[in-house]
């Protein structure tokens, strides 16, 4: 389980500034976290990560706290809307890179970076550079460099955003699939709510820098209350 408890940021020294989480995600849960650009949900994915320190409070993975530990000692993968990929380097290539810079794979490894391809539908394109893909195969490739790294916490940050309503579909429903399999913890940020009732049993909504409500998505999208999740839905 992933704990973040009376976790504090602060921007400046205004009050307004300030962002305060408590929330907990269960292994082989995909959370989703909606809210209003600028709310917090970036900065909360980005505190989990270590690009960001905060002030107070504690991030604990399966009773061990992360909060000390630099980006690289932290077990996370993240996949942003960009998808990253080196547009020099080959499918195989830039999956391999997840695991080890120098790509001084063993056996065991390179299977493993041949296993996530052939998973996520890549299989008979691994020679292939990225300039060579649609857009969601690109995302697909992001996605396999970042299970091939085998960290417990996936964050996923707007990751299929630039997609089409089918194709986003189904990659969510894959991730849904992959992190329930590999007893992983995530966290998908979306302003779209349709993706987290594919996702996601619970759905956060993030709002001034809290956790403004979080219950099981459905119940969380038809809620009458807070105001501010009716005004974020579009809710009368």
């Amino acid at each position: 389980m992933l704990l973040i408890e009376d976790l504090q940021f602060d921007y400046s020294a205004e009050p307004a500034s300030n962002m305060h989480f408590d929330l907990s995600v269960e292994d082989g849960e995909v959370l989703s976290l909606i809210g209003p650009s600028g709310s917090g949900k970036s900065t909360l994915l980005s505190l989990i990560a270590g690009f960001l320190s905060a002030q107070r409070g504690r991030i604990v993975l399966d009773n061990n706290e992360l909060q000390a530990l630099p980006v690289a000692e932290r077990p996370v993968s993240i996949v942003f809307q960009q998808h990253n990929l080196f547009p020099h380097l080959d499918l195989y290539t830039n999956v391999a890179l997840g695991i080890n810079p120098s790509l001084r794979l063993l056996p065991a490894q390179i299977d493993a970076v041949r296993d996530a391809l052939a998973r996520l539908g890549l299989a008979k394109m691994q020679r292939r550079k990225p300039a060579e893909l649609s857009g969601g195969q690109r995302q697909r490739v992001a996605l396999a460099r970042a299970l091939v790294r085998r960290r417990k916490i996936l964050l996923l940050d707007e990751a299929f955003a630039a997609l089409g309503p089918a194709m986003r579909a189904e990659l969510l429903d894959l991730v849904k699939t992959l992190v329930g399999e590999h007893n992983m913890t995530a966290l998908l940020i979306s302003h779209q709510p349709s993706d987290a009732l594919i996702a996601s049993t619970r759905t956060a909504f993030i709002c001034e820098g809290r956790v403004s409500m979080l219950a099981p998505t459905a119940e969380l999208l038809a809620a009458a209350a807070p105001p501010e999740l009716r005004d974020y839905l579009g809710s009368q």
